[in-house]
């Protein structure tokens, strides 16, 4: 018990110093996962309006192969990735692999379509509600899709907020394409499985510490967010 208490003493001095270790391991989780979540989003929103918005043949089966995007194990798309970016891989000449690129495109990859079945949903929810007020203005399906991302704005950035509490909790994709290497491709997640198994106690606790409160700004940003659209709605 005297362990666990020592442990969790330093953990929290460690926090309260802004120990440049941790530091670095948290910057490099949140420029990971923020730029993952930024590709997502440059994805994933115009694939979700097309989804919505779009008539053409094999939408029901591209609606389909997004949603069971949704629940394809980190695993087995980090397998994926390593096996594209790998030496005998078709993009293995590019060098990428054990590298942060390798583990943003490995998370972007596993959260867009989250993005895109999120923002799919909201969008067509929309287009139902909207759909007499932009045939009368003469919208076409573009201007209509703008309109409609715009109107809806609130409940995609919440979709983007879910995509990034995915991707920064992610471990079992970043740690097969990033290696978890000291000072180059070592996040929280990975870095906690680490020092866990190092008996690093200490350092394992004041990343889970930081990374549950990064967990609960983002819930808490969703909250406000869903505040906001519920007020600014028209009664």
């Amino acid at each position: 018990m005297g362990e666990i208490e020592s442990a969790l003493d330093q953990a929290l001095a460690m926090i309260a110093r802004a120990d440049p270790a941790l530091g670095e391991i948290v910057g490099l989780s949140l420029r990971v996962s923020l730029t993952a979540t930024t590709v997502a989003g440059l994805l994933g929103l115009p694939l979700g309006a097309l989804i919505a918005l779009g008539r053409f043949p094999g939408r029901g089966l591209v609606q389909v192969v997004v949603n069971a995007l949704m629940g394809l194990p980190s695993v087995v798309l980090g397998l994926l990735v390593y096996l594209a970016l790998s030496r005998a891989g078709p993009l293995g000449t590019l060098g990428l692999l054990y590298t942060p690129t390798a583990m943003i495109l490995a998370q972007s990859l596993l959260i867009a379509p989250i993005v895109a079945a999120l923002s799919a949903a909201q969008i067509e929810s929309l287009a139902a509600e909207y759909d007499e007020l932009l045939r009368s203005l003469g919208a076409g399906r573009g201007r209509a899709a703008l309109t409609l991302l715009w109107e809806g704005r609130f409940a995609l950035a919440t979709a983007l907020l879910a995509a990034f509490g995915r991707a920064i909790g992610e471990i079992a994709s970043v740690m097969i394409v990033g290696g978890n290497i000291d000072h180059v491709t070592r996040t929280m997640t990975t870095a906690i499985a680490l020092e866990t198994a190092r008996g690093n106690l200490a350092l394992a606790l004041a990343l889970g510490f930081v990374l549950v409160g990064i967990v609960v700004l983002v819930n808490a940003a969703v909250f406000a967010l869903r505040r906001v659209a519920e007020r600014l709605a028209p009664a």
